[in-house]
């Protein structure tokens, strides 16, 4: 017996202009016997649909789609918009403010003149009808099939307000009550678009060329198209359109739009690049390990697009209370004609009520946030994750390669007697030349920070876990811990030094043939902690932050150091699954748990944590998959700044909403006791839709 297998597409949808049509499209596609999961994504105009495809297939969903709407599922995907196409936007952003102000201006001045009432007059009924028909066919067109599928969308209540009208022979304010209905939903599509710009500019910068070396000839071919292992020319002021390595040349990448880093990178061969980063000055030669939608920067326009998945508890709230809402106001829109017998009251209430404005509060909010932030090195996965770091009170952090830098430096150098600090260091370089340890690296970096010669060494021997030893100068040296220098644990010195948690490279010289050998001195070294961690764990005590903790395998003595430097508890000698426990503890005591780490072995616990926060974490697919909020650069001011940028989106989505609901049901009541006519009803729906458009593009400039 064989067994279905699953399938996932992405399926670019368009016509939807806010929340309540997310809901429609996602309520279609979930229908349909085969489909598993859908979220449906406003920002990204696309659907995610898993589904068994022996049950179901593309035209079934493409035609479940159409019919949830005026929604479409096109058989190619768009280009993005070009900077023409932006400047048009605003154009018409500006023709529809004028328009809107207009149509405004005339209907009070229509009421106040009493013009409407000589227009009634006038025009015969029927001519009235078939223009108010004429005008709102697309949106009764709606109304009429989300009915058939059982579902009431907000205009069936304007629409219902439109029948009202006419039923009392009032066609002229049944036909400004359409008038507002179309310019409602314009206004409702630009604040979706207003959302959607974030995520679409991040899009816009992913490089589409490449220069690739093929057959000893430069072509020029599409940016996803190149295969890993080959190699890529980039000149001055282009795009690095792959990750890769530098194998030739030098150059200053400006790497902001990955990393968010503004100072440019000094880019040789062994160094790592990033698609979508810059070349300032100078040219390279890469050689591509992943392109397209597998680079870095593909992967990070994939995680922002489908962050709106992700939905924030609060979103989870706004979507019920739009599910009860429209219930309520029709039962207030009877309680209204039951007591007033006033139909054009009753219209009233329910055209005033039909603003999409509840749902659209916290997604048009949480897009915009997310995009930017990306565009910052900050890249967050979800409204959810920002929600909960709005309210974190524990912060659990890694120490090596996330407080510290990872990389062990030289910090200290003791001769002790027959060699000066230049020679020792020398001598120790030599040695370490051929080491792959990161404390040769540190030996060998000491050494040319001081522009020391690089002596030959011969017969290099390697001691796992020990240390080195090669021939350099005539005499054998020896560079490494006490285990391979005995000798040098009886030193006073050494006591003192592996007490403050430091780690000691003894350095010893025996002749060639033989004899007795005498330690030259010591190396300390040490990873050091990185320059801002101190004011970052101070802004995040300002913040609110309560517990501060250094969880970490280290040992006792280093871990003790580093708490002590800090002023925060630590626990030490700890294995991956005893990190996961100590999260577990504090969730269970009701704390909103984050955790920092680089993104490897701290993986199981930063994704146990309710936010779990990777260091660094561009080009690193652990990091990536494992986190909730991926730093891209390694730069502890972005930990402080994630909570900030968190609890001020969570302000303004609790604005967006508060606000809404007061003016909605000021609206309400207003409509109710007969003193919001029709016609003003139908304006009044409009401005929260602008209201929450401009508080939330309020996040498209963060601080």
């Amino acid at each position: 017996m064989t067994v279905a297998k699953s399938v996932s597409l992405e399926i670019p949808i368009r016509g939807m202009d806010c929340a309540e049509c997310t809901r429609h499209v996602r309520e279609a596609i979930g229908s349909l016997d085969g489909v598993e999961t859908v979220d449906v994504l406003l920002g990204a105009e696309k659907a995610l649909v898993r589904f068994d495809p022996e049950r179901v297939d593309l035209p079934a969903i493409r035609s479940a789609v159409a019919g949830a709407g005026d929604y479409t599922v096109p058989e190619t995907v768009p280009v993005p918009p070009d900077s023409s196409q932006e400047s048009l936007n605003r154009r018409l952003r500006l023709l529809m403010a004028g328009v809107f102000s207009g149509v405004l201006a005339i209907v009070v001045l229509g009421e106040w003149l009493g013009a409407f009432e000589v227009l009634n007059r006038l025009v015969p009924l029927p001519v009235g009808v078939a223009i108010v028909l004429l005008g709102g066919w697309p949106v009764f067109r709606n109304v009429l099939r989300a009915a058939l599928r059982g579902r009431i969308t907000s205009h069936a209540l304007m629409t219902i307000g439109v029948i009202a009208a006419l039923a009392v022979q009032q066609w002229v304010t049944a036909a400004i009550v359409v008038i507002f209905m179309r310019v409602g939903d314009y206004v409702e599509y630009f604040t979706a678009e207003g959302a959607r710009r974030a995520v679409r500019d991040l899009s816009a910068l992913a490089p589409q060329t490449a220069r690739v070396l093929r057959d000893g000839q430069e072509q020029n071919v599409p940016a996803g198209q190149v295969r890993p292992g080959e190699t890529v020319v980039v000149r001055p002021g282009e795009q690095i359109p792959v990750d890769g390595e530098v194998i030739g040349g030098q150059a200053a990448v400006d790497q902001s739009t990955v990393t968010g880093e503004p100072m440019p990178l000094e880019a040789a061969s062994g160094v790592r690049v990033f698609a979508a980063t810059i070349l300032k000055s100078g040219s390279l030669r890469i050689r591509a390990h992943r392109a397209g939608p597998d680079s870095t920067f593909g992967r990070v326009v994939k995680m922002v697009e489908e962050a709106e998945a992700h939905r924030a508890e609060v979103q989870r709230f706004a979507d019920r209370f739009s599910a009860v809402y429209l219930p309520i106001v029709a039962g207030i829109a009877a309680l209204t004609f039951l007591i007033s017998r006033n139909p054009l009251s009753t219209a009233a209430v329910l055209v005033v009520a039909c603003s999409c404005s509840i749902a659209l509060a916290t997604p048009v909010a949480m897009l915009a946030s997310i995009g930017t932030s990306a565009k910052r090195g900050l890249l967050f996965k979800g409204g959810k994750y920002l929600e909960t770091l709005a309210r974190a009170d524990v912060l659990l952090v890694d120490k090596t390669g996330t407080l510290t830098l990872g990389r062990p430096q030289i910090t200290e150098i003791i001769p002790l007697g027959e060699v000066g600090v230049r020679e020792l260091l020398a001598l120790a370089a030599a040695v370490e030349r051929d080491s792959e340890h990161p404390l040769g690296q540190a030996v060998r970096s000491a050494a040319m920070a001081q522009e020391l010669p690089v002596w030959e060494a011969n017969h290099f021997q390697s001691f796992p876990g020990q240390g080195v030893r090669a021939v350099v100068d005539g005499g054998r040296i020896t560079v490494g811990n006490r285990r391979l220098v005995p000798e040098a644990a009886s030193l006073p010195v050494v006591q003192g030094l592996e007490r403050q948690g430091k780690t000691l490279l003894f350095v010893a010289r025996a002749p060639v043939q033989g004899g007795e050998r005498c330690v030259l001195g010591i190396l300390v070294a040490e990873d050091t902690l990185r320059p801002e961690v101190p004011a970052a764990i101070q802004a995040l005590r300002a913040l609110g932050v309560g517990h501060i903790e250094l969880l970490t395998g280290d040992h006792e003595r280093a871990a003790a150091r580093l708490g002590e430097q800090l002023g925060v508890p630590y626990r030490a000698g700890l294995l991956p699954d005893e990190k996961i426990q100590i999260v577990k503890r504090f969730q269970g005591k009701g704390h909103t748990v984050v955790m920092v780490g680089d993104g490897v072995n701290d993986a199981p616990a930063l994704a146990q944590a309710d936010v779990g926060i990777a260091m660094g974490a561009a080009g690193t697919d652990i990091a990536l998959e494992a986190a909730h909020v991926a730093l891209m650069r390694e730069d502890w001011t972005l930990v402080p700044e994630a909570l900030q940028i968190a609890r001020r989106t969570m302000g303004v989505v609790k604005m967006n909403l508060g606000l809404t609901a007061v003016y909605n049901f000021a609206g309400l009541a207003l409509a109710a006791f007969g003193f919001l006519p029709p016609v003003f009803a139908a304006a009044a729906q409009s401005f929260p839709d602008l209201g929450i458009l401009a508080n939330s593009a309020r996040l498209l400039k963060q601080r």
